[in-house]
């Protein structure tokens, strides 16, 4: 800056002619070509509005602060954006503590001018009462350590925090609509500001011999050249702002190659920003999601779904056992009803009917045919199951055989036994005798 050129004594003069003599051969003392950036990090704190950029050695802080005023009378419906910058003796010996000096007002109006005159910040949007009560944007800037170069770190640091920054919402309540009410964090979520675009500020060193020429001067660099040019464009191209404080002149043809140089720059430092921006904002998001430890994820194809799917086999087990599996009831309409509570009809007969089938009980047909004997219990009934009073069996009406004759007498007639239903010998004998005769 202005105290490194002020103080170019301090560099012998055999200093100054071996970086002249480098960069004739296209070398720098930091081994980079004369079109080369330095190393670029762009580092995002966990607070919103808060970045450090590492431009090589040089390092940059700044922070984005929004205070509630009132607007210009010329602008009553737009916001304010102001830049401060600060210079720390710690980050260079020719920094006075105190009042900003030149260079530091200097540093902020380019800063501002990229970003005023570009209208990359939507200050219509920090209107919160039209003429009354507007946003306006503070941006502090803040030099670590001075390595050269401070407009293009400074730059860089004061994009990435006003990325990240995130203001209060507010609305309007009121009989007359006209109190202003601004929401904490907790109750609703903090507003980003509206960026069309970044505007990138490419620096350029000029010596001085015309053919010499470097991007991202270093501040052995800066004590050696004879001019600067700051020019500020966007990924798109466009020419935001440019600045040259005096010093040597440049050609036409010089600044239009100085352009194009920086529409390149502009857009690689764009896509670093944005990248840094994006995995900040997905780390926040993701400290904004509250679990709840009383909730308990089920995995569909894990171990929790086949521990659900055992259990639910085991219930239904259970259910089956303390239901009699060859119990079969019977409506009154004659309807016979299965396990899963569906009736279907019942037609009789030898065709339809089967003794051995699921749904006759083997104990009931036993006690039916038996004389008057107490009734079998089935052996698969639980014992904390209520006994409930069984039902008469289902009355069969068949001619088909004498098994069923049999049967069906014994039901309806429950005083004789099985030795009624058998005819006598001598009446079949006598039935025989008579075949014979005839």
């Amino acid at each position: 800056m202005e105290q490194r050129l002020a103080n170019t004594w301090r560099m012998p003069l055999n200093d100054k002619k071996f970086i002249e003599t480098a960069l004739l051969s296209d070398l720098r003392l930091d081994g980079r070509r004369p079109s080369d950036y330095r190393k670029l990090t762009v580092k995002l704190a966990k607070q919103d509005g808060s970045a450090e950029v590492h431009l090589g050695q040089t390092h940059v802080m700044t922070f984005v602060t929004a205070q509630l005023v009132r607007p210009y009378r010329d602008r009553p419906n737009e916001g304010s954006l102001s830049i401060f910058t600060e210079f720390s003796p710690m980050a260079d010996p020719s920094f006075d503590p105190g009042r900003p000096s030149d260079a530091a007002v200097e540093l902020g109006r380019v800063v501002d001018r990229g970003l005023r005159e570009s209208r990359a910040i939507d200050t219509e949007s920090l209107c919160v009462l039209s003429g009354k009560l507007v946003w306006a944007i503070r941006v502090d800037i803040h030099i670590l350590d001075n390595a050269g170069n401070l407009v293009d770190a400074a730059n860089i640091a004061a994009l990435a925090s006003l990325l990240t920054f995130r203001r209060p919402e507010c609305s309007l309540a009121g009989e007359d609509g006209q109190d202003v009410v601004v929401h904490p964090p907790e109750e609703r979520d903090p507003i980003p500001l509206i960026i069309h675009h970044l505007p990138i500020a490419v620096t350029f060193g000029f010596f001085s011999n015309e053919n010499l020429l470097v991007i991202d001067p270093t501040h052995h660099e800066e004590c050696v050249m004879t001019g600067r040019m700051t020019a500020t464009l966007n990924s798109n191209g466009d020419v935001c702002a440019i600045q040259k404080p005096g010093g040597e002149s440049v050609s036409h043809s010089v600044i239009m190659h100085c352009l194009k140089l920086a529409h390149v720059k502009a857009t690689d430092i764009t896509t670093k920003i944005r990248d840094a921006v994006e995995i900040h904002n997905n780390e926040r998001a993701l400290r904004k999601i509250k679990r709840h430890s009383s909730s308990v994820a089920v995995d569909v194809c894990g171990e929790k779904q086949n521990q659900l799917d055992a259990s639910h086999l085991d219930k239904l087990k259970l259910e089956e056992e303390e239901e009699s599996p060859m119990e079969c009831e019977a409506s009154p309409s004659g309807q016979e009803q299965s396990k899963d509570g569906v009736s279907k009809n019942f037609t009789g007969g030898p065709s339809s009917w089967d003794p051995y089938s699921e749904c006759v009980n083997s104990d009931l047909l036993k006690a039916s045919l038996a004389s008057r004997g107490p009734s079998v219990p089935s052996k698969q009934k639980d014992s904390r199951r209520e006994t409930k009073p069984k039902e008469p069996p289902l009355e069969i009406k068949t001619d088909s055989t004498p098994i069923n004759k049999a049967l069906t007498a014994g039901q309806n007639n429950k005083g004789k036994t099985l030795k009624d239903a058998v005819k006598p010998k001598h009446k079949k004998k006598k039935i025989v005798s008579s075949n014979n005769e005839n």
